[in-house]
């Protein structure tokens, strides 16, 4: 019989990595591993600008993926899914609440917790319109539904304005623009589109949009969006109001901290944790059996590559904390960059490190079908 029990929360890129990892030591452990998350299946986001802008690019079996059947390669005892929402922990019991979505809710006891239920954003809860735009999971399980809404309302769009000019509202540009017939305005209180890579890098993202005719405008922050009939009116501060038929935001990010106790949060929102990605709790200073890996914690750097990083990290950090023995590992973020940004299907750009990349190698790389075939080696813990 397992002799620890792990709980992990959240079984997004994270979740699944620390899962796998666990499951690949699970006789040196004797352990078993608690994972649960809002739905049952996993949902591959990185493509969700080519999801929502053009329907028939990929089908819904390659971006939504059934998170319980990848684990069925390991002993029975070791592993249990949870289809469900986290609604409570405490770390005086020890336990987390948990309410499936199939049955009663429950009480799980862990000797070592992870939480990795990420963050969400603006467009995908529809705070700002009313309607979500499923950049992320959306913490339930109704994603297809919500894609399937989405995609509608930008087809019968002929004009929409996207706020903000990060790798999402130009990979979303760069798609819609290929979609159909319809005018994108792309707006960025920043000076320049990508602000967070090299200014070449900007200036090559800035150049591709004018091309495919996206009339970008930048250094123009919007101050407030409603409804007009039909259409929605957005106040930019330099006094113009678009008229619009959709839009979207794509900036901001909401930690899913709902059911975290506020004495791991900082004033922010996100879970302390110190080098080692242990949180840190303003109600102990002894060290806790709790380590919180990706989105969801206090470091800034909110980028796939280092929330894959945190979560190995993590994931060695609780087995030594297990086995006694072994070298703990810290986690630094360092300023080190490696994005890639499609825009539309032949080009984009991007920084890897100190290397901005040409357009075709962007196609090559990430353009041709956004790392959608590396979806099931991620959930299966193969690549």
């Amino acid at each position: 019989m397992p002799e620890t029990n792990i709980v992990i929360l959240g079984a997004s890129t994270v979740g699944n990595t620390a899962a796998h990892s666990f499951l690949q030591d699970i006789q040196s452990l004797k352990a078993k591993i608690t994972l649960i998350n809002p739905s049952p299946n996993f949902y591959w986001n990185l493509a969700a600008p080519r999801i929502i802008a053009k329907p028939q690019a990929f089908q819904p079996d390659q971006y939504l993926l059934p998170i319980e059947s990848v684990y069925s390669q390991y002993p029975a005892d070791s592993f249990e899914f949870i289809a469900g929402l986290a609604t409570d922990i405490d770390p005086t019991s020890k336990t987390v609440s948990v309410t499936p979505n199939d049955g009663e809710p429950r009480t799980l006891s862990y000797d070592y917790l992870l939480i990795a239920s990420g963050a969400t954003t603006p467009a995908s809860t529809g705070e700002v319109t009313g309607f979500p735009i499923p950049f992320k999971a959306s913490g339930r399980d109704d994603i297809q539904e919500l894609l399937e809404a989405a995609q509608k309302k930008i087809a019968s769009a002929k004009n929409i304005v996207i706020g903000g000019a990060g790798p999402i509202g130009v990979e979303l540009a760069g798609e819609l623009s290929e979609a159909g017939d319809m005018s994108i305005t792309l707006v960025s209180a920043t000076d320049r589109v990508l602000q967070m890579l090299k200014s070449s890098a900007s200036s090559a993202a800035a150049s591709q949009l004018k091309k495919k005719k996206v009339d970008v405008r930048v250094s123009t922050r919007v101050m407030n969006v409603e409804a007009s009939g039909d259409s929605w009116i957005v106040s930019l501060d330099n006094g113009e109001k678009l008229t619009t038929d959709l839009y979207i935001p794509t900036t901001g990010s909401t930690p899913n901290n709902a059911f975290i106790p506020e004495c791991f949060l900082g004033t922010d929102g996100w879970v302390k944790v110190d080098k080692e990605l242990r949180v840190q709790s303003s109600q102990s200073s002894s060290p806790l059996p709790i380590y919180a890996a990706g989105d969801i914690n206090c470091n800034s750097m909110r980028l796939g590559f280092k929330a894959v990083e945190q979560a190995r990290i993590a994931a060695n950090n609780i087995k030594v904390d297990i086995l006694r023995r072994g070298e703990r590992k810290k986690y630094d973020q360092g300023d080190s960059l490696l994005m890639i940004v499609p825009i539309g299907e032949s080009s984009g750009t991007g920084q890897i490190f100190g290397f901005v990349p040409f357009g075709f190698l962007v196609k090559l790389i990430k353009g041709k079908d956004f790392f959608i075939s590396k979806a099931a080696g991620v959930l299966a813990g193969t690549n």
